[in-house]
């Protein structure tokens, strides 16, 4: 089971569905809507401000989902996928993002619905990415818009998530 800790007496909450890896951990002030997955060695901590993740959210193998002291809380949309070794810090997600393998989004940015961080990006504090467009580089900027293709896989790869985490049950 995942290693799930109570900060200052504030539980994480998890709604129907969820998966969580059992070397995950998740700490503090968290609430996870429905049908989520949490994978292998990723990391939540709400131990210094609060993340809010809607429904339908993985948050893949190695991500670390944190926020800052007083100063920057997490929040997740629906229907978002996190990459493998990503950093969501203190910023917003809107819903249908995906943030690519390696990339960090950091304080107060905002990732708009229906766009994409490549991997390895780094988005700087205070950055908006546009919604229907593709980010990268370091600092990350637009670099083209969503293809007919890739906003179909923002709307189905959450499916498919719940699809794997399935296979855990």
């Amino acid at each position: 089971m995942a290693l799930i800790l109570p900060v200052k007496d504030i539980h994480p909450k998890f709604g129907d569905g969820c998966f969580l890896a059992e070397n995950a951990t998740i700490t503090g002030d968290v609430i996870m809507g429905k049908n989520c997955s949490v994978w292998f060695h990723a990391v939540i901590r709400g131990d210094v401000h609060s993340i809010r993740i809607g429904d339908r959210v993985n948050i893949q193998d190695g991500a670390v989902i944190h926020c800052t002291y007083r100063k920057a809380a997490t929040e997740i949309g629906h229907n978002c996928n996190i990459g493998h070794h990503a950093i969501v810090h203190g910023c917003t997600l809107q819903n249908n993002v995906l943030i690519g393998m390696g990339a960090i989004v950091m304080d107060h940015a905002i990732v708009e619905s229906f766009s994409m961080v490549a991997a390895g990006a780094v988005v700087l504090e205070n950055t908006v990415v546009e919604s229907g467009f593709i980010y990268g580089g370091t600092p990350a900027r637009k670099l083209k818009p969503l293809s007919t293709e890739q906003r179909t896989l923002l709307e189905e790869l959450a499916d498919r998530y719940v699809m794997y985490a399935g296979w855990y049950e």
